[in-house]
């Protein structure tokens, strides 16, 4: 079993900043892979960045890419997502997941274990 907590969500402004943390427990976090996803109102969850176990490979969505940034602190078990140039559609419940293969994958079902999420609101 693997317990995933994030934080670090809130409310900023346009162009602004947040970095997410996810912490985990449960299983040795240096061989898991780990992703983030995230779902807005009335939408799909969608992926947003991935990291593999050894962090040697890293995955964003085109929409986040450029302006978001995935890392991991093996030593402190935790994963982060450093967002920066927030905009109003990037608003969404954050997620982050765990995927016991150690890999980097871009779809949720590549994933065996999921936080509660934080929500992160981008205004204009």
């Amino acid at each position: 079993q693997v317990q995933l907590v994030e934080s670090g969500g809130g409310l900023v402004q346009a162009g602004g900043s947040l970095r997410l943390s996810c912490a985990a427990s449960g299983r040795t976090f240096s061989s898991l892979g780990m992703g983030w996803f995230r779902q807005a109102p009335g939408k799909e969850r969608e992926f947003v960045a991935a990291i593999t176990w050894s962090a040697g490979i890293t995955y964003y969505a085109d929409s986040v890419k450029g302006r978001f940034t995935v890392s991991r602190d093996n030593g402190k078990n935790t994963v982060y997502l450093q967002m920066n140039s927030l905009k109003p559609e990037d608003t969404a419940v954050y997620y982050c997941a765990a995927d016991i293969r150690g890999l980097a994958t871009r779809t949720s079902s590549g994933y065996h274990y999921w936080g509660q999420g934080t929500q992160v609101t981008v205004s204009s």
